[in-house]
């Protein structure tokens, strides 16, 4: 892995663990869902449709096969994996951003649709193939393009928008609860110590400044199998 990749990585793991409620935190309520927290669809934008996929192209809940490959290598790259340690694509955020665009972040379908037709336009514009065909090096200067707006043809979403938004998604679906999808095998809360729910923790377990390793780690998808 990278220097680069090391850099990004270790800054979104820092951030995760210097908001600890990350880690905890769910999926909006359904009603929340209705306030997302990326601008509004302006009003030069066409109105928002719904688009039915074709079958042959049909993913998951919410992409089709070429959404989902773009998505899930734009998540790799922000939370790259390394040896021993899981990224995006083995903590299973495409599958989490997938699930969440089909539920509580439908309002944000029509951005995801838009901000992927447009990052597609700029990278085969710029570099003559698809952001999922280019190597390591030339999606990252995608990547850095879109964080500091420079990428040519953003309309709605803006380049910084979309960019934002997918690095936001790509952490909640690093470091929130398995039960919404991502966080597999609890990849994200080992990497920064979180040990989820457990049955008691002891006087020491508190006091301690150590990370917590003690398993088993159980969350919300735990306790729902139980119950």
């Amino acid at each position: 892995m990278s220097t680069h990749d090391t850099t990004r990585r270790t800054f979104l793991v820092r951030a995760a663990a210097s908001a600890g409620a990350v880690a905890g935190a769910g999926l909006p309520s359904d009603a929340d869902a209705q306030q997302p927290a990326v601008p509004h669809t302006p009003a030069h934008a066409p109105a928002t449709t719904t688009q039915p996929r074709a079958t042959d192209s049909q993913h998951g809940a919410f992409f089709n096969r070429d959404q989902a490959a773009m998505v899930a290598a734009l998540a790799e790259r922000l939370m790259p994996g390394a040896p021993g340690k899981p990224g995006a694509r083995e903590a299973g955020v495409l599958n989490y951003i997938d699930l969440a665009l089909a539920g509580a972040y439908e309002p944000l379908q029509d951005f995801y649709r838009r901000g992927l037709a447009q990052l597609d336009a700029y990278c085969r514009a710029t570099y003559k193939e698809s952001f999922v065909r280019l190597d390591g090096a030339r999606q990252d200067r995608v990547i850095a393009a879109l964080e500091d707006g420079s990428a040519a043809g953003f309309a709605w979403p803006t380049a910084h928008e979309f960019f934002v938004t997918i690095r936001t998604h790509t952490m909640e679906g690093m470091f929130a609860d398995p039960i919404y999808g991502g966080n597999r095998d609890f990849a994200g809360w080992r990497l920064v110590g979180f040990p989820g729910a457990q049955p008691v923790f002891t006087a020491s377990d508190m006091q301690s400044r150590q990370a917590f390793t003690r398993a088993p780690i159980t969350g919300l998808q735990i306790q729902a199998r139980r119950s």
